[in-house]
C-alpha cells in the first residue's frame, strides 16, 4: 500500500494493476485531507491505514482508478466502505455529487500522465 499526498504516474498506475484483475487500482481517498491510498487487495485495508494516520472515517471514501481509461471515465465510485446509512450513503457507490467531484478533483490532481 502507498500513501499518495504529493503526485503519482500514472505509469506506476498501471503496474499496480497486473496485481489486481489487471485493468484497476482500488483506492481510498481522504477527501479533507486531499489525499488517497493505492495498491491494495481490499478497501478495508486502505481505509485502515488512513485511519491510522488519523484520517476520520466521514473523511474516506472508496474508489477503483482504470489508469488505461481517459481522465474523465477513470474513476469508479463503487467499494463497501461507502455503505454507509448513518452519513445518508446507503450503496456500495457514492450518491452525493458534490463528494464524487471532490474525489475526481483530488484524484486528477494527484495522478500524474
Amino acid at each position: 500500500m502507498r500513501i499518495v499526498t504529493e503526485n503519482i504516474k500514472l505509469s506506476e498506475l498501471r503496474e499496480m494493476t497486473a496485481v489486481m484483475l489487471g485493468n484497476l487500482v482500488k483506492a481510498v481517498v481522504d477527501i479533507k485531507k486531499e489525499i488517497m491510498v493505492v495498491d491494495a487487495e481490499l478497501h478495508s485495508d486502505e481505509e485502515a491505514l488512513l485511519i491510522k494516520e488519523g484520517s476520520r472515517q466521514q473523511d474516506i471514501w472508496g474508489i477503483n482508478i482504470y489508469p488505461d481509461l481517459p481522465a474523465d471515465q477513470r474513476i469508479e465510485f463503487d467499494s463497501m466502505i461507502n455503505l454507509r446509512p448513518r452519513l445518508g450513503n446507503r450503496t456500495r457507490g457514492i450518491e452525493d455529487p458534490e463528494i464524487r467531484n471532490r474525489i475526481k478533483l483530488i484524484v486528477n490532481r494527484l495522478i500524474e500522465e
